[in-house]
């Protein structure tokens, strides 16, 4: 029920989250795993729970040793599993050593997956594991296929160059089995990483020409991140601006921002296009291209999109942070959407809803002159 209040409703929960801490009872289990399963799902204002995680986990780890993970008790096993998944998607370094216990004794590696990617801070010692685990796949079984998604995520998230490589492979191999789904998210991986998975090329530039459209927009797009090239891309995303992946190849041009003026025409028509999602990122794109002289088409196509679909706020308001003063007219409209005693955001998620608020007020206190320093603007792109 607490969960359920928390993820509803917005306001101050510390007090609330501070009682969920409580229940991580070292000989309650039940309840322990309880409590720690109901703090990973609130990871965005679990934060007043951090030391109590990390003291459930500590004290797990020292009275039953490294085998906590793997406790052959399946209640004592859930416990420690929870509050350790917990603690790491609060970043906390912490959960680093049951984390490893997973990864290389392979006992619930999954669930270590999950998380892996929220400890940038010790990247140098997940990457390795997960790398491993990602060539290790076979992608004959489509278990395999389908249960790799995490490993390729957390690498992505992680952030670490060495990953590279073993994504590159791992790209290669889905192409020869034709799984075509995981290869366009491995390329989408690293695309994640910029120039700095430019060794990934060979792999890459084949795909922008695969016929899956999926795998061929995921390569576009990564041959922007990993080369910079305009010429060759924008013609490409043109291509595939018609294609079920269109709203992700908008963003990429956006991206790219006044070299790819040749696709305005394009994007104000589809900033009035009747569906609210195609509107927001058309809307966005022109912004980053073409920036104030599109915004009195773009302002109005986001505060349409916003009130006929509120799902679409987070992408709203990302660009309206994006805008600075020209987003003033919006400034009623923001005001109203922190007024709400529900969440909302995003499918009123609670990590969406958190990040809406905050760059809500963002927008108002630049507006209101806090700080007129732009890089304090929250992109999310």
């Amino acid at each position: 029920m607490t969960r359920e209040l928390i993820v509803s409703w917005r306001g101050d929960h510390r007090e609330l989250v501070l009682l969920l801490a409580n229940c991580l009872l070292p000989h309650d289990a039940y309840t322990a795993a309880a409590a720690a399963e109901t703090l990973a799902a609130l990871a965005p204002v679990a934060e007043p729970a951090r030391e109590a995680l990390a003291a459930y986990v500590t004290a797990q780890r020292t009275t039953h040793g490294p085998a906590a993970w793997a406790h052959p008790h399946p209640l004592l096993r859930r416990a420690h599993q929870e509050a350790v998944m917990a603690l790491a998607r609060l970043g906390d370094v912490r959960a680093v050593p049951s984390l490893l216990t997973a990864l290389d004794d392979d006992v619930d590696a999954w669930r270590a997956e999950q998380v892996a990617g929220h400890l940038r801070a010790v990247a140098d010692e997940l990457v390795p594991r997960l790398s491993r685990r990602l060539v290790d796949i076979d992608l004959a079984r489509q278990r395999s296929a389908t249960s790799a998604g995490a490993a390729v995520h957390a690498l992505a998230e992680l952030g670490d160059p060495a990953a590279v490589d073993a994504i590159t492979a791992f790209a290669g191999a889905a192409v020869r089995h034709e799984r075509w789904n995981t290869a366009a998210s491995a390329v989408d991986a690293l695309a994640s990483f910029g120039t700095a998975a430019a060794p990934a090329l060979g792999v890459v530039r084949p795909l922008a020409d695969a016929a899956d459209v999926n795998v061929r927009a995921a390569a576009t797009a990564a041959l922007w991140a990993l080369e910079r090239d305009p010429a060759d891309v924008v013609p490409r995303l043109e291509k595939l601006i018609d294609s079920e992946r269109n709203h992700a190849t908008i963003d990429v041009l956006g991206r790219i921002g006044p070299p790819a003026r040749a696709v305005l025409p394009r994007l104000r028509a589809m900033s009035r296009d009747g569906h609210e999602w195609t509107r927001v990122h058309a809307a966005a794109a022109l912004w980053d291209i073409a920036g104030e002289t599109e915004a009195d088409l773009v302002l109005p196509a986001l505060l349409a999109a916003w009130e006929r679909n509120d799902a679409t706020s987070n992408l709203v308001l990302t660009c309206l942070n994006r805008m600075g003063s020209a987003a003033a007219p919006a400034l009623p409209r923001i005001r109203a959407e922190l007024a709400l005693p529900r969440r909302s955001g995003r499918y009123a998620n609670l990590a969406d809803d958190e990040e809406l608020q905050r760059m809500c007020r963002d927008v108002l206190a630049r507006e209101a002159g806090v700080s007129n320093d732009p890089s304090k603007s929250v992109d999310t792109r």
